[in-house]
């Protein structure tokens, strides 16, 4: 059992992996931590948390999977990726809702692409991670539903659970080859993070921060009435979650985003249908998070 989860470790730090040690049969960090942190050894200067402390190093590595079965846990923003988790809905019995790899099927559909051929694991759950290489001096982050219901992403701040480990409801299982492609551009652009759009001063009055949100909408219109074939369902979801805060903040009724983006995706080449479900997701996610207007610097 060590030397095949040591094995997997090794592996996974000759293909540039950044690896640590996850506890025996779970997916939980096996490292200290900051409470009780002894100072020493990688944390002389002060706490590191397992993101810092993942390493490529084979000789720390073997060191540390003598010691115990650890499963293997990939830091995935030092290790350069993004994983793409499809997960399964909790309660299998229902068929009401979508897994996530339907749900991302339906997205790359949508965007007028295949799915990515890429390297992927099935996850003990009986879901999928698509490992992505993620494009060269950007530092995209974790999301929770963003793109699409049990789709997340891991990158900086997030890790995944290597193949070859092993937990009560399974193991994590490679399905392909070791080939792992660039992050696709469509899907890079739905994961960065919506613009910041112009703010008024925090002594705006209100008719005025109104106006920022008419200049925002009529601009995210035109963006997206005029998106080229392979880049409309991107930018339209990007419009929503740009748009979605002056909902929240009360600047533009919802029905007013809806009809303009749903008028300026139909434009583009979309369907009524793609453009509703596209809409609806990314307004939901936007208003929720942005319940606390942010003012200026």
């Amino acid at each position: 059992m060590n030397e095949d989860l040591m094995r997997a470790a090794l592996e996974a730090a000759e293909r540039g992996w950044h690896v640590f040690p996850l506890r025996p049969g779970t997916k939980r960090p096996a490292l200290h931590g900051e409470q009780t942190c002894p100072r020493t050894g990688p944390c002389a200067g002060g706490h590191l948390k397992w993101e810092q402390r993942a390493t490529t190093d084979p000789d720390r590595i073997r060191a540390a999977w003598a010691r115990a079965p650890y499963n293997v846990g990939i830091a995935t923003g030092p290790s350069g990726l993004l994983v793409v988790d499809l997960d399964v809905p909790k309660d299998k019995g229902s068929s009401d809702t979508p897994c996530g790899a339907t749900t991302f099927a339906a997205l790359c559909e949508r965007a007028g692409h295949a799915i990515p051929a890429t390297y992927r694991v099935r996850t003990a759950s009986g879901g999928v991670h698509l490992y992505f290489n993620a494009p060269p001096g950007t530092r995209l982050t974790n999301t929770a539903g963003t793109i699409g219901e049990l789709v997340d992403t891991r990158a900086w701040g997030g890790y995944v659970v290597a193949a070859g480990s092993t937990t009560p409801t399974g193991t994590y299982e490679p399905l392909c080859g070791p080939e792992t492609a660039a992050l696709p551009g469509w899907l890079h652009t739905i994961l960065q993070p919506a613009p910041k759009s112009p703010q008024a001063p925090s002594t705006a009055v209100a008719g005025q921060s109104r106006r920022y949100a008419d200049v925002a909408l009529a601009a995210e219109t035109r963006n997206v009435a005029s998106a080229v074939h392979g880049e409309r369902e991107a930018k339209l979801f990007r419009a929503a979650r740009a748009l979605g805060r002056f909902v929240a903040w009360g600047d533009l009724p919802r029905h007013v985003v809806e009809q303009a983006l749903q008028g300026a995706g139909e434009a583009a080449g979309l369907t009524a249908a793609e453009c509703r479900s596209t809409l609806r997701s990314a307004l939901n996610w936007s208003i929720s998070h942005n319940q606390t207007r942010r003012n200026a610097a």
